[in-house]
């Protein structure tokens, strides 16, 4: 059956075209966007990992957006590094990375795509292990598989992001309801007026401590 686009979705459609365009790093004639009631499909093939990222990014940015499915792939590049190639290159860039401790984060690699492992107690600490290794030549994806060890009460956990909820600007932590259970895994529900509000908000809860997991039911108002 032939899909009717709405005039919102395809005026969503032409913005986030608009922004792939206007967003440095992104080949926008590369990548296809398809809407159907505000949720994007993203596909086509992009030169490296950091710009499936940023693509990705940048439709989070635009308003009406209620979700997104990531289907772009990275195209092989000819002389890209082995898979031993990478797998070298990620050890030493999480040694190198001076905000995660020396062993705590292991990676390997299959297919070009790098897979992590191991245990952290923050969950800046996890994203810093991602961000380490995803910008590596020749990487197509990144599987970040690593753990938070819980150091805090659930209550604490709890409270702590509530906190940090009304402290983050273009946040209305009020419309928002967080719980927290005791081994770090932490459920947001309530309503929010955009994706990128619904990012942010799932950014500051990762990123307390204690945090194992985060389940994500925020609802974007239409």
């Amino acid at each position: 059956m032939k899909l009717i686009q709405t005039a919102p979705d395809i005026n969503l459609k032409r913005a986030i075209e608009e922004e792939l365009r206007w967003t440095l790093g992104v080949d926008a004639t590369t990548i296809g966007v398809s809407v159907s009631d505000g949720a994007v499909t993203l596909s086509g093939e992009v030169g490296s990992f950091p710009e499936k990222l940023r693509a990705e990014k940048a439709v989070q940015r635009v308003c009406g957006v209620h979700g997104i499915a990531q289907e772009i792939t990275v195209r092989d590049s000819y002389g890209a590094p082995n898979d031993t190639d990478i797998a070298r290159e990620a050890g030493h860039a999480l040694e190198n990375a001076v905000d995660i401790a020396a062993h705590a984060v292991q990676a390997t690699v299959k297919d070009h795509v790098v897979t992590l492992s191991g245990a952290v107690p923050w969950g800046y600490q996890r994203e810093a292990a991602s961000r380490a290794v995803r910008h590596l030549k020749g990487v197509r994806d990144v599987h970040n598989s690593v753990t938070i060890t819980p150091r805090v009460s659930s209550g604490d956990i709890a409270r702590a992001i509530e906190a940090a909820l009304v402290r983050t600007a273009r946040v209305d932590a009020h419309r928002c309801t967080v719980s927290a259970t005791t081994d770090g895994d932490v459920t947001i529900t309530g309503t929010v007026g955009s994706w990128a509000e619904r990012q942010q908000i799932d950014a500051v809860a990762r990123s307390g401590a204690g945090v194992t997991s985060v389940h994500n039911k925020l609802h974007v108002l239409p």
